[in-house]
């Protein structure tokens, strides 16, 4: 697919831009509105293709849990082995869409890996996420990033006293998660391992506050992104601060989303996979 409407997709869904603004704009690339409509299945999410880890995989357990939040009662998603024990524990961060049924499938395939796996929900304040696409949005552009980024230093809270964890808690979040996973780097002193795809980075000067170790995960495509890769490194290198870069050439903002057809890139996302295992491992071991 053309280069152009990738970009455009990805302007619309991270800033704000009128879906009627997006679909004359791909109009133009296209060629006509018929062809816009026509592309658009091609680019937006298919949840029909989520579920690699069905909840009834007798290896895990799953459920819905609710967590003290910032002054809000936090809602998320819980996953975890089916044997009964003590397990590292992961908060897993979802992308601007929301808690989702492709996110609670990361979960589920975080504890078939062996950790105690949690994804909260950034729209508990509002009921949750809804599945109405605009709705969503727009619940978003209101959120406080501060008390949100709370929000989720309470879930590393949380998994730390619950007694299936061995209290050694990481991250591991994309897009927007992959943002909220450097800022818990840097603000939650308890996490030991953060895993970031294709997320913002953080203020260079705020570096040096992290306490455990990052990973970082870049498609080589995502030239929003990517242009604020050199300062974080530098700061990273400059701080003492153990981490890992990758850029995986040819690969698009959002390759690992299996459920995003024109973005995700199967080699990218398995080897990527890959090594977000090997590393929380290595760390919360």
């Amino acid at each position: 697919m053309d280069q152009r409407i990738i970009n455009l997709f990805d302007e619309y869904t991270h800033k704000p831009l009128k879906r009627d603004d997006f679909l004359k704009r791909l109009a133009k690339l296209t060629g006509s509105m018929a062809a816009a409509l026509a592309t658009l299945p091609l680019l937006e999410i298919n949840y029909a293709h989520a579920e690699t880890v069905p909840p009834t995989d007798d290896r895990i357990k799953t459920e819905s849990i609710t967590y003290p939040g910032d002054g809000i009662t936090m809602k998320g998603y819980l996953a975890v082995p089916a044997a009964k024990g003590k397990y590292p524990a992961v908060v897993v961060i979802h992308e601007n869409r929301g808690l989702n049924p492709h996110i609670e499938d990361i979960t589920r395939r975080l504890a078939t890996a062996g950790f105690l796996a949690l994804a909260p929900d950034a729209l508990s304040a509002a009921g949750g996420t809804p599945t109405d696409e605009a709705q969503m949005r727009e619940l978003f552009g209101k959120l406080d990033p501060v008390a949100t980024r709370h929000n989720f230093e309470k879930a590393v809270e949380y998994l730390k006293t619950r007694p299936d964890s061995t209290g050694k808690v990481g991250c591991v979040g994309f897009c927007w998660g992959g943002a909220m996973a450097n800022q818990l780097a840097i603000n939650s002193p308890d996490m030991k391992a953060a895993v970031a795809y294709y997320g913002r980075q953080p203020d260079a000067a705020d570096v040096s506050k992290i306490k455990g170790a990052v990973l970082l995960q870049y498609g080589g495509l995502d030239e929003r992104v990517n242009a604020g890769i050199p300062a974080y490194e530098e700061a990273l290198k400059k701080a003492n601060i153990p981490y890992e870069l990758y850029v995986y050439e040819g690969a698009q903002h959002a390759f690992n989303n299996d459920t995003a057809p024109t973005r995700y890139n199967e080699a990218a996302a398995k080897l990527a996979w890959s090594r977000t295992l090997t590393f929380l491992k290595q760390k919360l071991a």
